[in-house]
């Protein structure tokens, strides 16, 4: 466990004195919103399954599996010991492989997607909301996909399991928000990622070829992990707090939604 020093601007501390919790945070969209954090004044203590260099500096971490009940229960007292609380949880953990259909996809891959990008979320508010709802202040943010309407066979593992992700998301917003407790979603489009390149390199394998549309979004470009952070960090802001059971989606419009 590293030490925490904030070394953020004053100017920039909309969020000082908040302790936040970031899962998979130690690359891409995840780092980027622990730095963001950081800058906010916040507290962060984040994880990953492995120790990386690229943690941002001033942040906690620790090493934590949270697609298990073990790694979850682990996180929430390393977050209660360093932090003495939570009082913003940001699930960015996630992810799954390609396969060349959904019939082709494992069993055991169909339960590790669920556990990561679904069940995850489902242990570790179960541990740390009830706190949250006693303080009767908090927030708290999924990271989902703006791929979830798609359904597209090779990576519907992932896509039913970020599914299941914002139907929970919401239904967790219902019951939390008399205590003053936001539950919200953010849902990226394509964005450059290590995850995200290794996923796209993998399914051109797959497919013999690109394996993706390579047009840009309307937008013009691929999104940044600081893209998806902005985001984050709205609604975890008093600036969002007439906002709960909601689904941002930050994709340079790749995937309209009706």
């Amino acid at each position: 466990m590293t030490t925490m020093e904030n070394t953020a601007g004053p100017g920039t501390w909309e969020l000082v004195g908040k302790r936040a919790l970031v899962t998979g945070g130690s690359r891409g969209i995840g780092a980027a919103v622990v730095r963001q954090l950081l800058d906010a004044g916040a507290q962060v203590l984040t994880t990953a399954r492995s120790a990386a260099d690229t943690v941002p500096e001033g942040a906690v971490f620790v090493e934590a599996d949270v697609r298990t009940r073990a790694g979850a229960e682990a996180l929430a007292a390393a977050a209660r010991e360093a932090l003495g609380g939570v009082d913003m949880l940001v699930h960015n953990a996630g992810g799954a492989g390609p396969h060349r259909g959904a019939l082709a996809i494992p069993d055991e891959e169909w339960q590790d997607a669920l556990d990561l990008n679904f069940l995850a979320s489902v242990r570790l508010d179960a541990l740390l909301a009830p706190e949250m709802r006693e303080r009767r202040s908090g927030a708290i943010v999924h990271v989902s996909s703006a791929a979830v309407p798609t359904v597209a066979p090779p990576f519907l593992h992932y896509t039913a399991a970020k599914a299941a992700l914002e139907n929970y998301s919401r239904g967790l917003a219902q019951e939390l928000a008399p205590f003053g407790v936001r539950v919200n979603t953010v849902s990226p489009g394509r964005t450059a990622t290590p995850g995200g390149e290794r996923t796209r390199e993998q399914w051109a394998h797959l497919s013999e070829g690109p394996g993706q549309d390579l047009t840009a979004p309307p937008l013009g470009r691929d999104g940044e992990p600081d893209d998806i952070a902005d985001a984050v960090l709205f609604l975890l802001s008093a600036r969002a707090s007439w906002l709960t059971g909601s689904s941002l989606v930050v994709d340079g419009g790749e995937f309209p939604r009706g």
